[in-house]
């Protein structure tokens, strides 16, 4: 339960940015994404891999420019080409594999774009300053529930392996108890609830794989925790594994439903 309150204490700057918009809230991004993709890249130095940080770096920096100037998904197309035929000079010259080559645009492809649909969904969309926040409620809620459920009800393991702790009853519960909210959500705010049964219903299945395979690279490098940011309790990745999922799901819902 800690956990739980850390995680929605962590998110709070995040919220906070996502009212103001804007200028205040691509800065965050920024930071947020720089900061979780050095946590994933240092995952896997661990294992004596080496994730061409470089690029990563940069990537970030152009995604940030991307938002503040607008571009179009053709210029995101152009400048993740332009870094990934850097990148094969760094494999070219021996600085770096293949699989490094590999591990660095899974994080660019896993943190920096799914992170960077909470932004589209709240300055590029009809009413997205409203819509952003299913994002939020489907991951926190589909924890917490998950969470609860789980410890009362929970008697068969979801995937034993992956993350020994959680349980079948206990992913039902996250769905539920997210779906109920996405509704209530709905018609407080008068938004179509066939549409927001659907965003939970899979939203909260997404959040749950967001946070499995999560758990599944940490137990593959053999670490308990992305970083060491917040005392006891990890760092922005292990706080955010589930909403980088959901983001981009929610995001393409509303644009092919709300046509």
């Amino acid at each position: 339960m800690k956990k739980r309150l850390v995680s929605a204490m962590i998110m709070l700057p995040l919220l906070i940015l996502v009212v103001l918009g804007g200028l205040p809230l691509y800065l965050g991004g920024l930071v947020l994404m720089g900061v979780a993709l050095h946590e994933f890249y240092n995952a896997f130095d661990i294992i004596q891999k080496r994730p061409i940080y470089e690029i990563g770096y940069a990537f970030v920096a152009c995604m940030f420019l991307a938002n503040l100037f607008v571009f179009d998904t053709g210029a995101y197309a152009f400048i993740l080409f332009i870094l990934f035929l850097v990148a094969i000079i760094y494999v070219l010259r021996q600085k770096s594999d293949v699989i490094d080559l590999s591990l660095t645009f899974s994080g660019i492809l896993y943190i920096c774009f799914c992170f960077n649909y909470i932004i589209l969904i709240s300055e590029r969309l009809d009413r997205g300053h409203i819509y952003v926040w299913l994002v939020f409620i489907i991951a926190f809620l589909t924890d917490t529930f998950a969470y609860f459920v789980g410890r009362r009800f929970g008697r068969h393991k979801l995937m034993p392996k992956t993350s020994p702790k959680k349980t079948i009853e206990g992913s039902i519960g996250g769905i539920a108890g997210s779906t109920i909210a996405c509704i209530v959500f709905g018609l407080i705010f008068k938004l179509p609830i066939g549409i927001m049964v659907i965003i939970a219903i899979f939203g909260s299945i997404i959040a749950q794989m967001g946070d499995l395979i999560a758990s599944a690279i940490k137990r593959y490098v053999g670490i308990k925790d992305y970083g060491k940011l917040i005392p006891g309790h990890g760092g922005v990745l292990d706080r955010f594994d589930s909403v980088l999922l959901v983001a981009p799901y929610v995001y393409f819902v509303l644009v092919y439903l709300l046509k």
